[in-house]
């Protein structure tokens, strides 16, 4: 890991990964988007990982300049490798996200925000465009409709705004950030890692899938966790009135 671009930090089943450099509007430099791929891969291969926390500094710039091509190139490169990530992926984003700042957080499964932010993707009003998956993912989160006038405008939004059309999940106030997000990322660590792991993949390959497809790997998924030691442990451990103790297995 670079020491000046990432921190680590683990409590059991969570970790919380912090980009310790601000992130520009245009895009990651280079280094800080290659550390970030070396990461996700160590952290993909560590089976006691259950929840991942991207903890970042959003931008507090207009959000509007255009990355030359290298650094486009890797941070596109980096988004995508966390869009990939198979256990749940919180985004903590601490001020405003603009640019490469919100493209990292629609790569992530949910979004959490803090009051007094703006969110938005005007690389147009300069001759450029959203990349890093950002015109692919923004309508399937928020709409065709809201998503084409965010981009085409180039107009933010704010927190409020954000929070209803299902952009943020959650808005917190600053101070209470990563003790809110702490506490969603653990309660999260509590299923069984497998119906966590086989659900994220439902929910994103469904996106991909007419609705009959959807409904049928839905059920293939359901019944493949029939298979699993967890599932036991789970229906035991209702029946016994007890917390389960899931493995992994």
């Amino acid at each position: 890991m670079d020491d000046d671009t990432l921190l680590l930090a683990r409590d059991g089943a969570v970790a919380t990964l912090r980009l310790l450099r601000p992130v520009a509007d245009a895009a990651l430099d280079r280094t800080s988007a290659a550390a970030l791929v070396r990461q996700l891969d160590e952290l993909e291969a560590d089976d006691a990982l259950r929840v991942l926390v991207l903890r970042y500094d959003g931008d507090a710039e207009t959000g509007a300049a255009a990355a030359g091509a290298d650094d486009a190139s890797a941070t596109a490169g980096a988004v995508e490798r966390l869009g990939r990530f198979t256990r749940p992926v919180v985004a903590a984003i601490d001020g405003g996200a603009l640019g490469v700042a919100l493209e990292l957080a629609l790569a992530c499964d949910l979004r959490v925000g803090t009051h007094g932010a703006s969110y938005g993707l005007p690389r147009i009003r300069v001759g450029a465009m959203p990349y890093a998956g950002a015109t692919q993912r923004l309508p399937r989160l928020v709409g065709q409709g809201r998503a084409f006038d965010m981009v085409l405008s180039g107009d933010a939004v704010g927190t409020a705004e954000a929070r209803r059309i299902g952009l943020l999940q959650r808005v917190v106030d600053p101070a209470q950030l990563d003790a809110s997000v702490h506490l969603l990322a653990t309660a999260m660590a509590q299923a069984a890692p497998a119906s966590m792991r086989l659900t994220k993949e439902a929910l994103h390959q469904g996106l991909e899938m007419t609705l009959d497809q959807g409904l049928r790997m839905e059920l293939d998924l359901y019944l493949l966790l029939f298979s699993t030691a967890d599932r036991v442990e789970g229906i035991t451990a209702f029946r016994d009135k007890r917390r389960p103790r899931f493995s992994g297995a």
